[in-house]
């Protein structure tokens, strides 16, 4: 018996990621991964775009005493308008929102197909997709990357009504103590929203996916808007989340296919040992 002799179901299985086949993943992940760190060199040795970008949000005052060389005063008018004050808090709860979905379809998934229910792809894509979320922007971005990178947020700056120093994006030697600019949490909670799109039932596709790219849009943008995080910021914090999803579901991938061999290994060769 060879590998040949096996039913079709047993040669190949679909990949954990939807919509991305098995041998693609890996792929995909050193593609959003090397992306990242494209997007994150051009901001670091063009600064001046970030710079650009905020100070358009940036409404400059007079200063009520003379103000050092290179500081301005001024505020960030949107940050202060009530309907993007509320508007920012309900799209901040959109991912803790999206996992209790997964949650409960995981639990329904668990109680419906009893112990045989995690062998289902669909409950292991909710799982993982949770850890995802866990790893991203929780652990990641949260306790590692906005706790050490020391890059003040612009309205820390000198130049935007604060007294720290601008720092480049990827630059880690920042005045600010903790909960730093980069990356931005609610952009890599956005980014994890968006990874989920492919998860949505076929039926409910026309209706969900235009509402979830807006706000997966307009959660980050706000950001900008407020003052509270520069352009690189949102944009590597919303990228972050989908290299992170690309390489769990990869490595999940890999574990999957090991199995998969060892079966098929086992398969062949157990009748082989009978036969003799």
């Amino acid at each position: 018996m060879d590998l040949t002799d096996l039913p079709k179901q047993h040669k190949e299985t679909p990949g954990f990621l939807p919509a991305i086949p098995r041998h693609e993943t890996f792929g995909f992940f050193m593609l959003m991964l090397s992306i990242w760190f494209l997007i994150l060199a051009f901001f670091h040795f063009f600064p001046q775009i970030d710079i650009a970008a905020t100070r358009i949000f940036f409404q400059e005052t007079e200063c009520p005493k003379p103000a050092p060389a290179g500081e301005n005063c001024g505020f960030f008018p949107i940050s202060t308008d009530p309907f993007f004050i509320v508007l920012r808090k309900i799209l901040f709860y959109v991912p803790a929102a999206a996992a209790l979905v997964l949650l409960g379809m995981l639990i329904f998934t668990v109680i419906k197909n009893g112990d045989e229910s995690y062998r289902g792809r669909p409950a292991q894509q909710y799982s993982l997709s949770l850890l995802t979320l866990a790893l991203g922007p929780y652990v990641l971005v949260n306790l590692i990357f906005k706790m050490f990178s020391g890059r003040p947020r612009p309205n820390d700056t000198d130049l935007f009504g604060g007294t720290h120093i601008f720092m480049p994006a990827g630059e880690f030697g920042g005045e600010c103590p903790k909960n730093c600019s980069f990356v931005s949490g609610e952009a890599a909670g956005a980014g994890w929203v968006i990874c989920l799109l492919p998860l949505i039932p076929k039926k409910l596709q026309p209706f969900l996916i235009p509402p979830v790219i807006a706000i997966c849009i307009v959660t980050p943008a706000l950001r900008v808007f407020f003052g509270g995080h520069y352009l690189s910021d949102v944009i590597l914090g919303w990228l972050s989340s989908i290299v992170l999803y690309a390489a769990v579901f990869s490595v999940a991938n890999i574990l999957e296919q090991r199995k998969f061999v060892s079966e098929n290994i086992k398969n062949v060769l157990v009748p082989v040992a009978k036969s003799d």
